[in-house]
């Protein structure tokens, strides 16, 4: 797969923590951390990937439904959440995969570290001293970066989960420039947000788009934007980016 620049990447980036870049495979992480810690990010990267390459091996249609998927059998941990996300969500456990990666790889941070933040391609895991503000990148919307959400990770880990059906790589059947899910769980956030994004075709869906997200235990906010048009729910505080550093 060819690499591309991931632009957005500075509304998530701040001046108080140490910030570098792991790219194994597929996998492309931005984190940020209390200490450079490439090496143990890149072990981590490895060892997550590894479990779900051999269970993939093992079952290849894993990979490819799109449909949940029911575990029979042992199975890594990983395997598990994103399994468990894509049956709570409605779609295949790959939609999970992004997400179940960061936050993996931000737990195992946390043993070495006081706070991380782990972000793959939009699906970000959170655990930091101070509230963040996080920009939403949302493609050629006019609201794209104009406003963010603050994420208050001080007393457990929180995700926030991004899927377009106009930017990047993921598959999308919908038209949302960006769908965002908030949830403690980050394979689960990255699984809604595809299942939210598909129902986005028009501005006309956002309600029942939300109405449908909100339904799903374990989310506590969202936000849908297509065009010029908005839909929140949940326990959000948005806050208007106008210059400000994220």
């Amino acid at each position: 797969m060819k690499f591309q620049q991931r632009s957005y990447r500075n509304a998530i980036l701040g001046s108080r923590l140490v910030h570098f870049q792991i790219t194994v495979k597929e996998t492309d992480l931005m984190v940020s951390a209390s200490i450079p810690l490439e090496s143990v990010a890149r072990e981590l990267i490895l060892t997550h990937r590894g479990y779900l390459e051999a269970y993939i091996d093992q079952y290849p249609d894993f990979q490819r439904t799109l449909k949940p998927w029911r575990i029979s059998g042992p199975a890594p941990a990983i395997v598990r959440e994103m399994a468990l996300a894509g049956e709570k969500a409605g779609v295949g456990p790959m939609a999970a995969v992004a997400g179940a990666i960061s936050e993996a790889v931000g737990i195992g941070l946390l043993e070495v570290s006081d706070e991380v933040i782990v972000e793959n391609g939009g699906d970000t895991f959170f655990k930091t001293r101070l509230p963040v503000l996080v920009g939403i990148y949302a493609g050629n919307s006019p609201l794209s970066l104009k406003i963010g959400l603050k994420v208050d990770s001080t007393t457990q880990p929180v995700s926030l989960c991004t899927s377009s059906g106009t930017v990047g790589h993921s598959l999308s059947f919908g038209k949302a420039d960006a769908v965002c899910v908030m949830s403690d769980s980050c394979a689960l956030a990255d699984a809604v947000a595809t299942a939210v994004g598909n129902r986005v075709r028009s501005a006309g869906d956002i309600s029942s788009a939300i109405h449908f997200g909100k339904s799903i235990p374990g989310v506590s906010g969202l936000v849908v934007i297509i065009g010029k048009d908005m839909g929140l729910w949940g326990s959000l505080e948005v806050i208007p980016l106008r210059g400000k550093k994220c």
